[in-house]
């Protein structure tokens, strides 16, 4: 009797054709007469991009959704945005456990993958933790925003709760779609409670799920892991530089509020309170510099993320004094300190790669337009500079991709060429060293 050997599929082509399925189930519900107002149609290429820009959690938009599309087509934004955010797999993993399902070895080894840890255990009940802890916060953004908006719909409930409900994912999963119109949030730049809440929302998303969870269970910021600490740090930080420069490049046209937004939103969230074909250049250079390094690891936004950048300048003014590079007293491994400069690289090959190919399509728009649309779609902010809509077939197709890579990660994409995700790799051949003149 010949006994069938079991294929095991890797954990990143799993999480890769889940995100894929997601976003062509998406594009076919676009697609329906009933999804769009009346007298208005989507074709394939923008209904992908409506689709991978909802699942992969962006906001660059090639149509305007309060205006192009129906409740229904909102409420399935919404649940793409939700799904995109959260991931698929985590959400089926979570109800399957409520359910009382019994969850394999192999499911947990995607969901160690899929939320970027180190070990097994406890994997299942942090899922749990997340889904509750997320629909708790995204709950509170509801109630806030409502009571932000209702005198602005004049008290609608059913409107300003719809509106609520969206904005509340929206901002949460840095998703940066709006139904409030074709301006962002401009209108409302003197919404104070609206601007608060926004900021809220998504800082909690783009914090990461692991700090979440650990800030909320250990009440104790001197027992949160090193990784929390860093993301903290490294939040606060890129917050208050950005909103400096924000602030003092447009000293008059903007409060400190709005320059408070503007440097929360521009990693990786997508709202705007400031028309930004009207910025000064060093506005400009400060968006594709926090943009491109986005939010934190396991969270719901995108870019490099905040451990990245944190890890290569702690290793370059470390290695400036011959030095290991070390922070509260633990060393950084190896390992980090190789993926943290491999991730750097390749998002920024992929950028210039993008930036050359629609530059090559339709240089009209020009230079400066064109690398501030990719690094916003490849670090999944949306953010844009008016060009979205005036993007061919071929150039949608391009900053699809760039949103999916930045989605997934670049490491995800070209770690499913790694046979040896099971166990831990090594060579049975040992190479002698040699030293190559680099500088």
């Amino acid at each position: 009797m010949i006994k069938k050997r079991k294929i095991k599929v890797h954990p990143y082509v799993f999480i890769i054709l889940t995100f894929l399925s997601v976003i062509l189930l998406g594009t076919i519900c676009f697609m329906l007469p009933w999804a769009v107002k009346d007298g208005v149609r989507l074709s394939f290429v923008d209904a992908l991009f409506m689709s991978t820009s909802c699942v992969c959690v962006t906001g660059l938009s090639v149509v305007t959704p309060a205006a192009k599309f129906s409740i229904f087509g909102k409420i399935v934004m919404a649940l793409l945005m939700e799904v995109g955010g959260l991931s698929f797999l985590t959400i089926a993993v979570c109800f399957f456990a409520v359910l009382g399902g019994k969850i394999g070895i192999g499911n947990r080894y995607l969901l160690r993958e899929a939320l970027n840890q180190n070990s097994l255990a406890g994997i299942v009940h942090l899922v749990k933790r997340i889904i509750l802890i997320s629909f708790i916060i995204q709950m509170i953004g509801v109630i806030l925003n409502y009571i932000a908006l209702m005198s602005y719909y004049d008290y609608q409930f059913g409107k300003t709760l719809g509106v609520s409900i969206f904005h509340s994912i929206a901002s949460f999963n840095n998703a940066g779609f709006d139904i409030f119109g074709n301006q962002s949030m401009v209108p409302f730049k003197d919404n104070v409670l609206l601007n608060i809440s926004t900021i809220l929302l998504i800082l909690c998303g783009g914090l990461g799920f692991i700090v979440i969870d650990e800030v909320v269970t250990k009440h104790n910021l001197k027992k949160l892991s090193i990784h929390s600490k860093i993301v903290l740090i490294m939040t606060t930080l890129l917050t208050v530089i950005g909103m400096l420069v924000f602030k003092f490049s447009m000293f008059h046209e903007i409060t400190w509020l709005q320059a408070l937004f503007t440097a929360v939103t521009c990693r990786t969230a997508g709202f705007t309170v400031i028309p930004l074909d009207t910025m000064p250049p060093s506005a400009y250079v400060m968006f594709i510099v926090l943009m491109f390094i986005g939010a934190s690891s396991c969270s719901t936004g995108g870019g490099i993320k905040t451990t990245t950048i944190f890890v290569i300048f702690l290793t370059l003014f470390y290695y400036a004094q011959g030095k290991k590079p070390r922070i509260f007293h633990r060393r950084i491994s190896d390992g980090s300190i190789f993926k943290a400069f491999v991730l750097f690289g390749i998002a920024v090959m992929i950028i210039m790669l993008g930036t050359l190919m629609i530059g090559f399509s339709q240089p009209q728009l020009g230079l400066e337009k064109i690398l501030f649309e990719v690094v916003s779609g490849f670090s999944t902010t949306g953010l844009s500079m008016g060009i979205t809509s005036s993007l061919n077939t071929f150039s949608e197709i391009v900053l699809c991709l760039m949103m999916f890579f930045g989605r997934l990660g670049p490491l995800t994409i070209i770690g499913v060429v790694n046979h040896n995700w099971m166990t831990e790799s090594k060579e049975k051949i040992q190479y002698v060293e040699e030293r190559v003149i680099v500088g």
